[in-house]
């Protein structure tokens, strides 16, 4: 059991470089959880007592809008940390997390983690490095919603999920909608429009990348003037 919680662990960017005897001890500290679909991981403002780690399917982290439309901040699969902002803030986490379809996730405590971060400086700062990258992406994210149409959200939401996923991007219009922030119907008719032009592919439940430099033109918005 320990040795197979250690090979999801290894998947991880964060933690691919431990030892053999490092990732066994980490592995030792962690506890699996088995996820029906739709159940939800943790809520937003809960407190952050473990971060957790993708094992097997897909994991949504969503946030309520103070109309209370639900936002889609992130999808995470397998190998994909999640939660550990809040952990290493000691803060409530900021945004629920909540299974697509069947999952499992390995959990470890807080005060177990930083214990194993106190002797291991380099594991600390590879940490901090992925964090980085996600406040950009965050940032740009942000960015996107305020100043972009709706069309070139969407070309630049398909192009991060292909770049992590492949072409084939297994999500269904509302998950996509709910990514880009806009209405299903909006995202129905934009995907039915790239579909026209034969940039994509679509099928119920799924979405396939036809062309990725016509929609990679189309996620950098109108020639600047």
């Amino acid at each position: 059991m320990t040795s197979a919680r250690a090979d999801i662990l290894r998947q991880s960017s964060i933690f691919s470089s431990l030892t053999p005897d490092e990732l066994a001890e980490l592995a030792g500290l962690a506890v699996e959880r088995s996820l029906a679909p739709g159940e939800f991981v943790f809520w937003d403002g809960d407190a952050a007592d473990r971060f957790y780690m993708v094992a097997e399917g897909r994991v949504r982290v969503l946030k309520a809008s103070s109309l209370g439309k639900e936002f889609t901040i992130a999808f995470f699969g397998p190998g994909d940390m999640f939660g550990e902002v809040a952990v290493l803030e000691n803060k409530p986490y900021p945004a629920s997390a909540q299974a697509v379809g069947e999952a499992r996730v390995l959990g470890i405590r807080r005060e177990d983690f930083l214990a194993f971060l106190g002797s291991r400086p380099q594991v600390a700062l590879r940490i901090i490095s992925i964090l980085s990258g996600r406040l950009r992406d965050a940032q740009g994210r942000l960015r996107d919603l305020a100043g972009e149409r709706v069309e070139q959200r969407l070309a630049s939401v398909l192009l991060m999920l292909s770049a992590k996923l492949g072409p084939d991007l297994a999500f269904t219009r509302q998950e996509i909608a709910d990514m880009v922030g806009t209405t299903t119907e909006t995202a129905i008719r934009v995907i039915s429009s790239l579909k026209a032009r034969g940039i994509v592919s679509s099928v119920r439940g799924k979405v396939t990348i036809v062309d990725e430099k016509k929609l990679r033109l189309l996620s950098e918005g109108p020639p600047r003037v």
